[in-house]
């Protein structure tokens, strides 16, 4: 059986940081997981970033209520789902993600989660699994799952490659060029045909 593995910031809805950082005037914040593979190191970036400007759970909140899934992203998931299973791998946070998940017709999301003080201030997180989105995958394919998986950043390679078919979308130049062998695709109608190209 075929299960569909997305990310989801870049892929299904802009970047919730870039966003927050164009809303704060902190251009630091617009660093994310397409500049920098080490999620770990980016995420202690953020939060002192964060801490040093007084900035919470709170507002980072205010900012996502205003963003709306990419344009198409949302019938392209929604015809996906009719063909296949499909979960969103995504190294966000539940705090984050509801909003977009609504917006997107709650689909199945698997993430992270951030520790908060009761002030709003946040204090750290929580990885749901040392390499959350290549774990989940090998995880589905020892129960049986075929997994086909796409993303953008450099912490989707990981499940791309251990699937049995993989694919780059609106990824970044040097992603690409580093990765020849990755079908890569701008628009959804391209994935969602390279989808069907490999489904059972």
């Amino acid at each position: 059986m075929n299960l569909v593995c997305l990310d989801m910031e870049g892929v299904l809805v802009p970047e919730i940081w870039i966003a927050f950082a164009e809303a704060s005037g902190i251009p630091e914040l617009k660093r994310t997981t397409r500049d920098e593979p080490d999620y770990n190191k980016l995420m202690q970036y953020r939060l002192a970033i964060l801490k040093e400007h007084g900035l919470g759970l709170k507002e980072i909140q205010a900012t996502i209520a205003k963003i709306d899934p990419l344009p198409g992203a949302k019938a392209f998931l929604d015809e996906l789902r009719t063909l296949t299973q499909v979960i969103i791998l995504s190294d966000t946070f539940e705090q984050f993600a509801k909003p977009l998940m609504e917006k997107l017709g709650w689909p199945t999301l698997f993430c992270n989660t951030l520790e908060v003080a009761p002030g709003g201030e946040i204090t750290g997180f929580r990885m749901r699994c040392a390499q959350s989105k290549l774990t989940t995958v090998k995880a589905l394919q020892s129960i049986g799952f075929e997994t086909i998986a796409s993303g953008d950043s450099y912490n989707d390679l990981g499940m791309i490659e251990a699937s049995k078919a993989g694919f780059l979308f609106k990824s970044t130049d040097k992603i690409r060029a580093d990765h020849p062998e990755l079908p890569a695709y701008e628009e959804f109608s391209d994935l969602l045909a390279a989808i069907k190209a490999v489904l059972d």
